[in-house]
């Protein structure tokens, strides 16, 4: 399973005014063991033949040309199957949002956690990859990274973005707005408690926060909402309460 690594050219960045406020340190303060407590009750999981069925849809629709990946949040720095290349991209129409609930994996069900996808309005950079051979193998190992259950809040779609070299189409995953997972358009005081407190056997919502934050910069890209949110985890955590 390779990453894909952007060019010198790319990593370049304007200068950062401050560094994070939510270093390390605070957020090796939100991790701590937690076994997985397995299927959440209630859920239906997707099985192989879903995920075959996904996988065949989104080929069958498909543009011309290289397969591409529309990367915005954690398969930036945790990638499944195998991809190429690396170019900054912008998505239009769509933003990234901590905006659906989780009970497993970086939340339990007494403490559900809060996840990115895309949702709609404004824009998003990112960077897209190139999908490798075999394309039918790696584009499942993405789904079944993305989604877990039925009906799926986190769906694949072919969006348009825009990088240096024109427009395409990549494949993103964004947010069902009818899912009951669905968490809408919360207050980040709200997100930033939820974050700095959540944490399942996958590690912290401060930790996908913090990394989400890290390798965005390492590829010349700044969320300034993400950093607003940074600052208000790091002051969720350094208070008693959060501790």
């Amino acid at each position: 399973m390779n990453k894909a690594i952007p060019s010198a050219s790319r990593r370049k960045s304007a200068p950062r005014k401050t560094p994070m406020a939510l270093t390390e340190a605070l957020v090796a303060r939100t991790l701590r063991v937690v076994e997985d407590a397995g299927p959440t009750p209630g859920m239906i999981y997707m099985t192989d033949a879903d995920y075959a069925r996904f996988r065949d849809e989104m080929l069958a629709t498909a543009p011309a040309g290289p397969l591409k990946l529309f990367a915005y949040g954690s398969l930036l720095w945790k990638p499944v199957g195998e991809v190429r290349g690396g170019e900054r991209a912008v998505a239009t129409g769509w933003h990234r949002s901590f905006c659906f609930t989780v009970q497993r994996f970086r939340g339990t069900i007494e403490q559900p956690g809060l996840m990115m996808a895309l949702d709609r309005g404004g824009q998003c950079q990112g960077m897209v990859f190139e999908i490798a051979e075999p394309i039918a193998a790696n584009l499942e190992a993405l789904l079944r990274r993305e989604m877990t259950i039925l009906p799926a809040v986190n769906v694949p779609r072919w969006l348009q973005v825009r990088t240096d070299g024109g427009v395409s189409r990549a494949l993103g995953f964004v947010v069902d707005p009818v899912n009951p997972r669905y968490a809408g358009k919360l207050d980040k005081h709200a997100i930033a408690a939820t974050l700095a407190r959540a944490v399942g056997h996958w590690g912290s919502g401060a930790e996908y926060l913090f990394e989400t934050i890290r390798h965005l910069d390492a590829c010349g890209i700044r969320d300034r909402n993400l950093w607003q949110l940074q600052e208000l985890v790091a002051e969720e955590i350094g208070s008693a309460d959060a501790v």
